[in-house]
């Protein structure tokens, strides 16, 4: 199955608020499995970068004003995602500036139904624990050293590993539990024994034991036994 991981970065929270959408980092999954293709892409938003999200993500608006505006690179972005379902964090959020950039070029919104938010996903797993990415990268052991600020490529193939993780991890429907399983039950079945009933063995001694244990008894010295005897 086919699946992109994506992430974006944006001027602000509120696309209804005139924020746009200034960078988009895609991931192919097959199967659970990164293929190493991605598209990932920087857009000129036609407005001034608020010293706010600048510090989250970096991009200034002298760094974003000779990018390309969205509509020159719509193309190639719903070529490369095509009707995949997308994968996000949050993924309202990312949803939301999507199908906004989107509708200010005539283009139809993608369907919410495609929609899977990591999320949501995290919380249900693990309730009560921190679900930022950080915090998930560093529950499932993912190298996030070189996530100094936030970036959408690199977010999206980090991301792209916890939703292997937060999905049953890369053993993930390839039948391998349940093989073993069955492995497990086979071997098991076939080293059950099953043992005939015998009868109890006599352990009393014998009157001829008893008389030899006695006779050794008796070339001790004072013998402990004799107390009892």
């Amino acid at each position: 199955m086919r699946e992109i991981v994506f992430d974006t970065e944006t001027t602000g929270l509120s696309p209804a608020g005139g924020d746009r959408m200034v960078e988009i980092g895609c991931v192919e999954i097959v199967n659970r499995v990164e293929t190493g293709r991605h598209f990932h892409a920087y857009f000129n938003p036609d407005r001034s970068m608020p010293s706010e999200a600048e510090a989250v993500h970096g991009l200034s608006t002298i760094f974003l004003s000779d990018k390309p505006r969205f509509p020159e690179l719509v193309e190639a972005l719903l070529d490369f995602i095509a009707d995949s379902p997308l994968v996000a964090h949050n993924a309202g959020f990312d949803f939301g500036f999507l199908n906004h950039e989107l509708g200010l070029c005539g283009r139809p919104s993608v369907c919410t139904s495609r929609m899977v938010d990591t999320l949501s996903l995290a919380r249900s797993r693990h309730p009560g624990a921190k679900h930022s990415l950080d915090a998930l990268c560093m529950r499932f052991g993912i190298d996030r050293s070189q996530r100094i600020k936030h970036g959408a490529l690199l977010d999206a193939q980090l991301l792209a590993q916890v939703y292997v993780e937060l999905t049953g991890g890369r053993q993930i429907g390839l039948g391998l539990v349940a093989d073993m399983q069955s492995l497990d039950v086979a071997a098991s079945a076939s080293s059950v024994k099953v043992r005939e009933r015998r009868e109890p063995r006599p352990h009393a001694p014998l009157v001829e034991e008893l008389n030899r244990h006695r006779a050794f008894i008796e070339k001790l010295v004072n013998p402990l036994w004799s107390r009892f005897a």
